[in-house]
């Protein structure tokens, strides 16, 4: 007699499909966790690259880059310290970004990207003649949007994730113009604890990098971010007086740093510090202040952390090294507490 077929019931199916769907159900969660942790790991090696290519610029000229200048002209990486003013002489050269003078002008494809934020990283500041460089509804520093002339155009990394800690990379305003305080260019041995001061970070993605986006619609992904303000000036850092033997500069207090429901656009000009422009887009941290971001220091070590914790643990450095005058920071000045001080 012809043994006969067993089918499936209705009923076992419908366990087996579920079974299926609660293993599925468990294990994406930690598939997507995997994944976030990867393009964090990517990204921190990334930055990890550019640590040591600041290495190897400051190995042979004793010193860190600017974090921009005007330039002398539209292309090449030539600037004279004596056009290094408060407003660009010139605004059709546009800048020379450090991402460039890393590389001599030959920027590695990708190598200031992370693989975690929109298009890699924030567009150019001065985009240039190809629209597809171009955020929607971007302008460049003299306000022609992407279907203006192609000039002008910065020696910039085409996409930029990262971002240089301010008092380490100087802004561009070198010359002298008789205002209380100027830029200067940073020397590696004034640095008193390299494996303890943040050389550079990650810019805070917003809805096409509005975070960075000025009022009027320029994307300032040129600049570095300032870990420091002044006792009396607050964000407005040249203006805190330089005379007397009282240190000016302080970490900004805890109420300084935005929680995230409060970022927005235009975070690298906040006026309770240019640090709210730190990204938070990895794992760890908290619902009020968002993920961590990846931070690479002057030694050339790269760390993960929430950016309350770099403020709180005072990894910034001890001074304004590339501010003029007295640059030391006071760390016993409380802002939250005014009484205590």
């Amino acid at each position: 007699m012809p043994s006969r077929r067993t089918a499936f019931t209705l009923i076992e199916l419908l366990v087996v499909i579920s079974i299926i769907a609660l293993l599925i159900g468990i294990l994406l969660p930690t598939l997507g966790g995997a994944r976030k942790e990867a393009q964090a790991a990517r990204c921190g090696a990334s930055i990890r690259n550019v640590g040591i290519a600041v290495q190897t610029w400051v190995s042979e000229r004793n010193q860190f880059p600017p974090a921009y200048v005007y330039g002398a002209s539209q292309s090449g990486l030539e600037w004279r310290m004596e056009d290094q003013r408060i407003n660009n002489p010139v605004p059709a050269n546009g800048y020379i970004h450090w991402s460039s003078l890393l590389f001599g002008g030959e920027i590695p494809e990708g190598a200031f990207e992370c693989p975690t934020v929109e298009d890699g990283g924030a567009p150019r500041t001065n985009p240039g003649g190809e629209p597809d460089d171009w955020e929607p509804e971007q302008v460049n520093d003299i306000g022609q949007g992407a279907d203006g002339a192609p000039f002008p155009v910065d020696r910039q990394a085409r996409r930029v994730a990262y971002t240089g800690n301010g008092a380490i990379f100087p802004r561009n305003k070198f010359f002298d113009e008789g205002v209380a305080r100027r830029n200067v260019l940073v020397n590696d041995a004034v640095l008193d604890r390299p494996a303890d001061t943040i050389l550079a970070t990650e810019f805070l993605q917003g809805r096409s990098w509005d975070t960075l986006r000025t009022p009027e619609g320029v994307i300032k992904s040129h600049r570095a971010v300032t870990p420091f303000i002044g006792i009396s000036a607050g964000t407005q850092v040249y203006s805190e007086p330089s005379s007397g033997g009282i240190p000016r500069y302080i970490y900004p207090p805890q109420s300084s740093i935005l929680p995230s429901r409060s970022l927005g656009p235009n975070m690298i000009d906040d006026a309770n510090t240019t640090l709210n422009a730190v990204g938070r887009h990895h794992g760890g941290g908290d619902s009020d202040y968002g993920g961590a971001v990846n931070f690479v220091f002057a030694d050339g070590h790269v760390a993960r952390m929430t950016l309350l914790e770099s403020v709180r643990q005072r990894l910034w450095g001890d001074r304004f090294y590339s501010m003029s005058g007295n640059n030391r920071v006071n760390v016993e000045f409380d802002l939250d507490n005014p009484s205590a001080n």
